[in-house]
């Protein structure tokens, strides 16, 4: 069997993240990050001061907060970004504006925005923002919390920034991070043929071929989240009579813990933030423990006093929060923070340790870029922590 990942020596820090490529809203690479966080690395976290200028700055926060599918989400991003805006308010005025989910109605509230406030931050669902993307409304630095359809075929409007986050992002990064740690090694991906794992399964794959490594993949079938015993047993057998390198899984931490159950764990194991149910969903064992993962600070560092100086998000009655609600009410937090850095410092690069990652923003060739360097994971004992794991306390000297 190839070896296991070699044991990370211990490291304290704030958003920790290997080494590895990030990628720009279009899935190119990004030259690494050599600037320090322009705020957040005080460990008590101090309120940010007021702006120098003695301007009040307005924002418009663009949500459909009317439409019936996307309401609740919208809802709970609203939450996280006013969460921000209390802790950060001097010197801000945010406006919310409402919209349903016609085209019609989203681009003439953004255009009514585009007059009235120094920064917009919206729309969130895909097709509002490819369709402010298609247009000639974006006059003014706006924050889009979704991507565009086809992004990687046209250049968005200068001052559009693409803050959304983004499953194939993460797989890719992901990637280079397997390939930094077993190079030159084969990987299989696995997945259970979902729409999204599908989507995680070819950016893994894209950047696991452009970092000069095989690849195969293999799909699994999943009734009512149950992968097949028969397809596990052929695997389990496929892995004896060729082992390959590592496995990248697109399943969710359910389907992974069959996974594992069923095929070992000698192989080394990575995947990205849907092995990562929430807390208080789904049960914790040792199924996992090695696997590695990327994730939101704000779901792995909840201990992290840059992350506990925010509010949690209400949690209904009936049941907890999905943790892609959660993640949406974490990146409320970071668009605030973002928004209010191009408010202060427009067209300057910037960095900042958010709850979502490290975040950097640059202005290059009459675009707008933001990349987001997500939290490195992994399981121990069945908890989900921070990558590398602490080491253990050494006893005090008799």
């Amino acid at each position: 069997m190839p070896p296991k990942p070699p044991a990370p020596e211990p490291v304290t820090f704030a958003v920790a993240v290997p080494d590895i490529t990030a990628y720009d809203g279009n899935g190119a690479p990004l030259p690494p990050i050599s600037t320090k966080p322009a705020t957040g690395t005080p460990q008590d976290m101090p309120a940010a001061t007021a702006p120098s200028d003695g301007k009040v700055h307005h924002i418009g926060l663009l949500l459909p907060l009317r439409s019936a599918s996307l309401g609740p989400a919208a809802e709970l991003l609203r939450t996280g970004f006013m969460a921000a805006y209390e802790r950060d308010r001097s010197g801000f005025e945010v406006t919310v504006i409402d919209t349903g989910d016609g085209s019609t109605d989203i681009l003439n509230k953004f255009a009514q925005a585009q007059e009235e406030q120094d920064v917009v931050v919206g729309p969130l669902s895909r097709s509002a923002v490819t369709a402010v993307a298609n247009s000639d409304l974006v006059r003014k630095p706006t924050i889009a919390l979704n991507h565009p359809d086809n992004r990687g075929e046209a250049r968005l409007p200068a001052k559009l920034l693409v803050m959304g986050l983004s499953i194939e992002a993460e797989a890719r990064q992901v990637a280079a991070w397997a390939a930094s740690e077993q190079p030159g090694a084969s990987a299989l991906i696995l997945s259970a043929g979902s729409p999204s794992q599908r989507r995680i399964s070819a950016a893994f794959k894209q950047e696991w071929l452009r970092q000069g490594g095989k690849v195969d993949a293999m799909d699994l079938t999943a009734t009512n989240g149950y992968l097949s015993d028969a397809e596990l047993v052929q695997l389990r057998a496929r892995l004896a009579a060729t082992p390959p390198g590592l496995l990248f899984v697109a399943l969710d931490a359910d389907q992974a813990r069959q996974l594992r159950v069923a095929i070992g764990s000698d192989l080394p194991l990575y995947g990205t933030s849907s092995l990562n149910p929430g807390a208080g969903r789904g049960a914790s064992g040792p199924e996992l423990d090695g696997a590695r993962l990327l994730d939101l600070p704000w779901q792995v560092q909840r201990d992290h006093p840059q992350v506990m100086v925010y509010p949690q998000p209400p949690q209904p009655a009936e049941r907890r929060l999905t943790a892609d609600m959660e993640r949406l009410y974490a990146l409320g937090i970071d668009a605030f923070r973002v928004a209010r850095e191009v408010a202060l410092r427009p067209n300057t690069p910037f960095t900042l340790d958010g709850v979502t990652g490290r975040l950097a923003v640059r202005f290059d060739d009459d675009q707008s870029v933001f990349e987001r360097t997500e939290q490195a994971a992994t399981y121990q004992q069945g908890m989900l922590g921070t990558w590398p794991p602490a080491a253990p306390a050494t006893p005090p000297v008799q």
